[in-house]
């Protein structure tokens, strides 16, 4: 009896050693194999784990973009970053983020693909431990009170850079007096997006010609393209056509570009006559600039996706440090520019597809 008892004694130490064995092992199978970094390591990157909850990546080239950004810095400074891509679906987007959870990342980066409906997964990173970056889109402000930082461009203020480029070149082309009309397509009705980048582009614009009062703005209404070329050219084609006096049009998105242009061809004003300005600083619209730089598109504002994914991983480090002097007021906004015929040689990369600050080149 005596030996029979030692006997289950001994198997169930075994089987308790075994069981502490393989979950070791899985813990350091979620960080990727081989030896925990320390967490000094991970204080300066090295070692440390983000995991990439991302709304969508295929078929968007903007979105890859802001992927390899981070995926770029994450390697300049010896993290990794494992990336799940929702494609568009808030159920899976929280499932992604559970699954990150339960590997173990260090710091998550949330591109979420609707602003509450991911809550249940910023309440389970919080209840983990694990600090929360957001990037491009943002969160309820509900929600932003769990979180570490958001990370996206001033959609206001980047409008507004293009909307002053284009004012410049309105009053050199149509001189200081008369009526200048102009029309906005943007997304959707209601879509924030777009009141931000009208709205934008709008200040801009009339911080330049209130300096000429003879000049008379007439705001037409805004059209909207549903951030699509196809969707875009029926309706920049019907104000075209209605207003063949137009003299200034402003895509929202470079995306639209191709329908806006063949609209205005189709409407026939397309020309000398029109000023087009452009909101992404996609490399197809800064060759455009490049290769005719007296053509209708003479300003891109670039929201720079590179600079945006290279900056979250910069606030997911300065997360795991608790630093949050990194980010202050919780929203971190990069800077950004506006691409002219006049400097888009210097933005122009063939092998990139969005421009990026000068100093990341």
């Amino acid at each position: 009896m005596i030996n029979i008892a030692r006997n289950r004694r001994a198997r169930r130490v075994i089987v308790g050693v075994a069981a502490i064995a393989t979950t070791a092992l899985l813990l350091t199978g979620c960080r990727g194999g081989g030896t925990t970094a320390s967490s000094e390591d991970k204080a300066s990157g090295k070692g440390l784990v983000i995991g990439w909850s991302q709304r969508g990546i295929s078929g968007s080239d903007w979105w890859k973009t802001l992927v390899d950004g981070g995926r770029s810095q994450a390697s300049s400074v010896g993290a990794t970053v494992d990336v799940l891509d929702a494609n568009g679906d808030t159920v899976r987007q929280n499932a992604d983020i559970q699954t990150l959870i339960t590997k173990g990342v260090d710091v998550l980066v949330i591109n979420a693909n609707d602003p509450i409906g991911i809550a249940p997964s910023i309440a389970a990173a919080k209840a983990a431990g694990i600090p929360v970056v957001t990037v491009n889109s943002n969160l309820d402000p509900s929600l932003v009170p769990d979180t570490f930082c958001y990370v996206a461009e001033d959609q206001g203020a980047t409008g507004a850079l293009a909307g002053a480029v284009a004012a410049k070149k309105a009053v050199e082309k149509f001189g200081s007096t008369g009526e200048i009309k102009i029309v906005g397509i943007g997304g959707f009705p209601g879509d924030v997006l777009t009141d931000l980048r009208f709205n934008g582009f709008m200040k801009g614009f009339n911080s330049v010609v209130s300096a000429d009062p003879g000049i008379t703005v007439n705001q037409l209404p805004t059209k909207y393209g549903s951030w699509k070329p196809d969707q875009a050219l029926g309706p920049i084609r019907d104000v075209a056509t209605a207003n063949p006096d137009l003299k200034v049009v402003y895509s929202m998105s470079d995306v639209m570009n191709g329908g806006v242009v063949q609209g205005l061809q189709q409407a026939g004003i397309y020309g000398p006559g029109i000023i087009l300005a452009s909101y992404d600083g996609g490399m197809v619209s800064v060759k455009t600039m490049q290769d005719d730089p007296t053509g209708p598109l003479q300003a891109d504002a670039s929201n720079q996706p590179w600079d945006q994914g290279t900056t979250a991983v910069k606030m997911a480090l300065a997360a795991y440090n608790k630093d949050q002097t990194k980010c202050p007021d919780k929203t971190l906004y990069i800077k950004t520019t506006v691409v002219t015929p006049d400097n888009a040689a210097s933005y122009y990369k063939a092998d990139d597809t969005y421009v990026r600050a000068q100093d990341s080149q």
